[in-house]
């Protein structure tokens, strides 16, 4: 039998629904059959820097948090300990403080972590492994776009809330004869966008991956118009620009050091506004924005979410540091940290894409 450990737990990046799930799946399992004792870490690597963001986690911490979204964690996408920003004065400075989170790793005599969340989480873990941290980590993120997994929890969540807008807003677009954008998150990869568009019924379905132009996108507005459907819908990534454009931005990480990533976001404005020029229909933008990551995580989500909680105990048990939990072919397996550095893109010559289009749908290219 495995000796008994103390485990961190910590959960980075943007929340997601499932979180908790696994945050519970984990505990659980871990103190039921392993003994284990455990140790949240709160607001993600923040919680190794910072004094005062650890505290312990046992089983009666998590009743009743299956159901909830967010994490009782916290997390932040803004604390990587080889890039922390610290405010001197009026200006921001960034510093490796990845020597303190090894230094609170003993103090807080933790036997190893498990580190939650999507692509600069878990290479922020890699990272951290390559200089001698014990360390498994947990993929999750909306997007999906983690390339050493078939899919990530919260995804599935996120593509029923964007499916569910999108069939809310048939009705009212077709009431008013309105064209409607709906942005949606994914800075680099389409999959939300593409699979919800798809699930949707959306008429026009635009992703990073993919260039738009905005004629052919009139022109399928127009062909709709001709068949007495005077109505669109128009699914578009809130990274998706148009041939010979860019990312619409709302802020960089360089104009506000400490903030971490740059904020797409504005690109259904955009496509909205070069459309207007072509079509005299009325244009509406929705944002869905954060309502994408919020709420009760679906039943799926939760059976992933629980199942990866599960197998990274095997992974602790079994001493495979630097490597992540992933779902391949239907298993869950581990995966080299490494992986999770590689990101995941929509095939534009991919089955998904190519049967969308053979029902019509188009994609601006």
């Amino acid at each position: 039998m495995a000796r008994a450990l103390r485990l961190g737990v910590l959960t980075g990046g943007g929340d997601c629904p499932g979180l908790n799930a696994l945050i519970r799946g984990l505990v659980k399992r871990g103190t039921h059959e392993f003994g284990h004792e455990f140790v949240g870490i709160e607001h993600g690597y923040m919680g190794l820097v910072e004094p005062g963001l650890a505290r312990p986690l046992t089983e009666e911490d998590t009743r009743g948090i299956l159901p909830k979204g967010g994490t009782i964690l916290g997390t932040s996408n803004k604390a990587n300990p080889f890039a922390y920003a610290f405010r001197e004065g009026d200006h921001w400075v960034e510093r490796d403080v990845s020597d303190t989170v090894l230094r609170r790793f003993e103090e807080l005599k933790l036997d190893g972590l498990v580190a939650v969340g999507g692509d600069g989480t878990l290479s922020i873990a890699h990272r951290l492994s390559e200089k001698g941290l014990k360390v498994v980590g947990c993929p999750k993120t909306i997007d999906n776009d983690l390339s050493g997994t078939d899919q990530t929890f919260g995804f599935d969540t996120a593509r029923l809330i964007v499916t569910e807008a999108l069939d809310r807003l048939h009705s009212t677009a077709e009431a008013h004869d309105r064209v409607m954008l709906v942005e949606i998150m994914g800075r680099h990869a389409g999959f939300l966008t593409l699979e919800s568009g798809i699930a949707g019924g959306a008429d026009v379905i635009l992703l990073p991956e993919i260039p738009y132009r905005v004629e052919s996108i009139v022109e399928k507005l127009r062909r709709r118009a001709t068949r007495r459907r005077s109505f669109s819908i128009i699914a578009i990534s809130e990274g998706a620009f148009p041939v010979g454009g860019t990312l619409a931005v709302l802020d960089r990480a360089e104009d506000v050091p400490g903030r971490g990533v740059v904020r797409l976001g504005g690109s259904g404005k955009v496509c909205a506004d070069l459309l207007a020029r072509h079509v005299d229909a009325e244009i509406r933008v929705t944002v869905l924005g954060h309502l994408q990551r919020g709420g009760s995580p679906s039943a799926a989500d939760r059976v992933l979410a629980t199942r990866y909680g599960c197998k990274a105990l095997d992974l602790v048990r079994d001493g495979q540091w630097d490597h992540m939990v992933a779902l391949r072919a239907g298993d869950v397996v581990a995966v080299p940290l490494s992986e999770s550095r590689k990101e995941r893109r929509v095939d534009p010559n991919g089955d998904l894409v190519r049967f969308a289009k053979s029902m019509g749908i188009s994609f601006g290219d």
